[in-house]
């Protein structure tokens, strides 16, 4: 054993016991492990902001945009995978399992392949396309070009995070997450404010510890998990389970890609409005990716749920656990939007400087509109479980392409009018929620007997 990660909790069989306390066991996990990841930004956020600029923290929150749109598509893969791994494990079958984890390898490698190379041969195209104000443009590229190095290590990560996940273990995920989001800080620290390397500097700091997650989570699973070793007897391309496993991961990875395009488009509209509101937007996206990510996290998780419970063929416990699920879901929303209402300037000053009032003052407006309303994402984020856990990933894609194509239309339809500006790109967002959610209650209510 890793002494690293002492005695931890293996595997856990989600078709079994509690339907509240088994998904509470299995997702907390995955909510730590993702509100730490979220350090790489946040240290690089507040170490730019404060020592470095403003402008330079604009160029970062653009960067991290790119970055999350960029590698939805591989960890989109990953998940999608993962749903099939979970229902092989919830049949106890493990030829099957082991197949799918070779197959699913080969085809998530090659298209993160393809991916890094294209990002640095057209990293001055986008660029140019995002709209990248000028006064920016030559620190994004010096940030990019560093970050992009680290998308290899997203995708080992993100497959063997999805491996163990299958089976139920959620706890090694966080300790690696844990030991790198420390790793990346203390870095930061040393390379920005220490050697004085600028906006480079932080780029270093988190693929490197973006380097140490993937190695110690890959160790780990190789060496400590029997089932993810794989055999002679799993090294074959299965062309029915590629095709499975294709559709699957492939659906889900769309869908990623269409959410984060989305918010893409949304930043190249942001970046249009200067430095100040690009500086507002970074720090409040910052913010919501705390807020919201726990209902991210558990969506993934009552995702893992459905999945084993789905291959075990217990179709009354699935209902059970979407009953479950929701109340969960929404007393932290409601908890959550309560927070951000409030507190939305005081957080904010964590990445601005007090006395940027202007930037304080749109980067609160921005939160107290969108954030009143995390009830609409953590309901999505639930709907997006449910079909990928069930085997219907298209179905997430039309409710993604509903909630950011309203997003999209009505904030460039609405950012114009001088009456509605700004106001009408934040409001866009819990709009698109709401439309989102009643198609895919809508859907479940009148196909609940049939998937």
């Amino acid at each position: 054993m890793i002494t690293i990660f002492g005695e931890v909790a293996m595997e856990r069989d989600l078709t079994v016991g509690n339907e509240k306390k088994v998904m509470l066991q299995f997702a907390l996990p995955m909510i730590v492990g993702n509100l730490l990841q979220q350090f790489y930004n946040i240290a690089d956020s507040f170490i730019v902001g404060r020592f470095i600029g403003p402008e330079a923290l604009a160029a970062v929150g653009t960067s991290f945009a790119l970055m999350t749109f960029l590698t939805s598509a591989i960890i989109g893969l990953c998940m999608g995978s993962s749903v099939v791994f979970s229902m092989f494990y919830g049949a106890k079958d493990e030829k099957r399992m082991g197949d799918s984890f070779f197959v699913a390898f080969l085809l998530i490698a090659l298209f993160t392949v393809v991916i890094n190379l294209l990002t640095y041969v057209f990293t001055d195209g986008i660029i140019h396309v995002l709209r990248i104000d000028s006064s920016i443009r030559s620190m994004t590229k010096e940030y990019l070009v560093v970050i992009f190095g680290g998308i290899c290590f997203i995708f080992l990560y993100n497959f063997f995070a999805a491996i163990l996940r299958s089976m139920g273990n959620s706890t090694v995920p966080v300790i690696c997450i844990g030991v790198s989001a420390v790793l990346n800080i203390g870095l930061d620290l040393l390379f920005v404010v220490g050697f004085h390397w600028g906006i480079a500097g932080a780029a270093w700091a988190t693929i490197t510890a973006q380097g140490v997650s993937a190695l110690l989570i890959m160790v780990y699973t190789l060496t400590k998990v029997p089932q993810a070793r794989i055999s002679r007897d799993n090294m074959h391309f299965d062309r029915a389970l590629a095709k499975e496993i294709a559709g699957c991961s492939a659906l889900t990875s769309v869908q990623q890609s269409i959410m984060n395009l989305g918010i893409l488009m949304v930043q190249g509209l942001v970046n249009s409005f200067g430095v100040s509101v690009m500086a507002a937007f970074a720090a409040g996206v910052k913010i919501d990716a705390f807020a919201y990510m726990p209902l991210q996290d558990f969506g993934n998780a009552f995702s893992t749920y459905i999945a084993q419970n789905k291959g075990a063929g217990k179709t009354e416990r699935i209902h059970r656990g979407i009953r479950s699920a929701i109340q969960l879901s929404t007393i932290f929303s409601l908890l959550i939007s309560f927070i951000i209402f409030f507190f939305a300037r005081p957080l904010l000053t964590i990445f601005i400087a007090p006395d940027q009032t202007e930037i304080l003052r749109i980067g609160s407006n921005y939160l107290r509109i969108e954030g009143v309303f995390y009830l609409g994402i953590g309901l999505l984020f639930l709907l997006y479980g449910l079909y990928r856990g069930l085997g219907h990933p298209g179905m997430s894609v039309v409710l993604t392409v509903i909630s950011l194509g309203t997003r999209v239309l009505l904030a460039y339809l609405l950012a114009p009018v001088p009456a509605i500006g700004l106001t009408g790109i934040w409001s866009a967002i819990p709009i698109g929620w709401l439309l989102a959610d009643l198609t895919g209650l809508i859907y479940y209510a009148k196909k609940k007997n049939t998937l």
